[in-house]
């Protein structure tokens, strides 16, 4: 990012030869928005919340007026315009003119573009392509997010099947920045850098720290990414902080089923959950192999059985609810309450109850929400 002469931008004279490049920005005018590549077509190009200016921009943390774009001798310089949150130029803060680049990554307080040229020839330094902005955009935003922990803890109510008495919530992780809002996203940038342990940490603390002030002190149902499982330590070196920060909060570990491939492993993590006073859950049960051998060596508090199971469970035929059935009562058996997720109408409500489910989650009982 190379600044330009002291002088001002307005005194800067822009050549009289003819530069043909063009100029765009590629990123959302709005929360929301699709990607967009605007051409830097004007003379200022002004951007800003207000109406008139050559960039409309619909983010409230956005000035009315808020920087100037414009091409000086061939180069693209930005100023920002004393907005209120700040022009950045590769995360660094504007201010003062300075010469963008190709590729650069501007944020006008939160909305983010990225830079792009274009040849006369149609040729751009670098093929403007709808998924690559995207999954660059997505890359500095995660960053962001990591760094000022932008997540919010969203809640989903488990509740009896009989009765339908609430006793719990799972805690879902969102994103509060452009990009990253669901947790796919999330992790889908946090693949691309190898810091889904991390993602997972901290969607966790996030969740504990907001769903230990809810009333009447619910179980929090926290789930693990499967990298996790790689380090048993250093899983439960996370665990033992988030505890002590929970303090009597009650608490369920989930973990997804395909990840439960050591049993050796399983038993020690059973026994140290044991010890800090945490519940074990396998997730999704069914999606893949149900591991049921494992139900005896490191054996649950809770299983979820996978909404591919439970799906239009009132329309099936009768030889899979009486292996639904089998399933559910061999869990119980083993003293584990047989959770039943996804369920979504009357129908099925009835089915798991039919079957003989012990807890239910899914849109029928409630969506994710904030606390």
């Amino acid at each position: 990012m190379a600044s330009v002469d002291s002088l001002p931008i307005d005194r800067l004279r822009r050549s009289t030869a003819v530069y043909e490049d063009v100029w765009f920005l590629s990123g959302p005018t709005g929360p929301g928005d699709t990607l967009q590549h605007t051409p830097i077509d004007q003379e200022p190009f002004i951007v800003g919340r207000k109406s008139g200016v050559a960039m409309k921009l619909q983010f409230r943390t956005v000035s009315g007026n808020h920087a100037e774009l414009k091409l000086v001798d061939g180069k693209l310089i930005v100023r920002d315009l004393e907005s209120t949150n700040g022009t950045y130029l590769n995360g660094k803060r504007v201010t003062e003119p300075v010469v963008v680049g190709d590729e650069d990554l501007i944020h006008f307080a939160e909305a983010p573009f990225r830079v792009r040229r274009q040849s006369p020839t149609g040729v751009t330094a670098g093929t403007i392509s709808e998924n690559v902005c995207d999954q660059a955009l997505a890359l500095v935003q995660f960053d962001r997010l990591m760094s000022q922990r932008l997540v919010r803890p969203h809640f989903q109510p488990i509740v009896t099947v009989i009765g339908a008495r609430m006793i719990g919530f799972e805690i879902l992780g969102r994103g509060s920045v452009f990009g990253l809002e669901s947790v796919g996203a999330m992790f889908q940038a946090a693949e691309q850098l190898n810091l889904e342990v991390e993602l997972s940490r901290l969607l966790r603390w996030e969740g504990l720290r907001v769903g230990r002030e809810l009333p009447d002190s619910p179980t929090l149902f926290v789930n693990t990414h499967p990298k996790e499982m790689e380090d048993g330590q250093s899983l439960i070196d996370s665990l033992s902080k988030v505890r002590t920060m929970a303090s009597n909060t009650k608490i369920v570990l989930e973990i997804h089923e395909s990840a439960v491939t050591n049993p050796e492993q399983m038993r020690r993590l059973h026994s140290t959950l044991k010890e800090l006073d945490i519940q074990l859950a396998y997730d999704d049960f069914g999606a893949g192999q149900a591991r049921l051998a494992e139900l005896v060596e490191a054996r649950p508090d809770y299983v979820k059985f996978d909404i591919g199971l439970i799906r239009g469970l009132s329309v099936v035929d009768s030889n899979r609810m009486r292996m639904l059935r089998s399933l559910v009562s061999m869990v119980q058996d083993l003293d584990i309450s047989a959770l039943a997720e996804g369920i979504e109408t009357i129908e099925e409500v009835e089915a798991c109850q039919e079957v003989g489910f012990d807890l239910a989650q899914g849109f029928y009982y409630g969506r994710p929400a904030p606390a």
